[in-house]
């Protein structure tokens, strides 16, 4: 598979990129889903598609890791982790990702 370090560096940006992907379709910032389907944004269902998208790209980016004996959890608070563990997108997972809630500003 070629150079160890450059696959897991690899692997870290991905997982980096899907989570700031995640976290930017729970905040309802511009991602690159509203690229692909601008027509959307008219529809009520756009914003929770736009997050089951995302979740199922970090979900399947942390899947990739464990088989390849890749540690995610790091980057990821334990609360977040537990989520990723369930697998499962909840209105918890939506309303408490971010530790606290008073922050304005949760992606850079």
């Amino acid at each position: 598979m070629g150079n160890s370090d450059f696959s897991l560096d690899f692997f870290e940006s991905k997982l980096t990129d899907a989570k700031v992907h995640f976290e930017r379709a729970l905040d309802c910032k511009h991602t690159e889903f509203d690229d692909l389907y601008p027509y959307m944004i008219e529809h009520p269902q756009f914003f929770w598609y736009k997050r089951y998208v995302a979740w199922s790209e970090l979900l399947t980016i942390v899947k990739l890791g464990e088989e390849l004996q890749m540690d995610w959890k790091p980057q990821f608070t334990e609360r977040q982790r537990e989520y990723i563990e369930k697998r499962v997108m909840s209105s918890r997972v939506l309303d408490e990702w971010f530790e606290t809630n008073d922050s304005k500003e949760h992606v850079g």
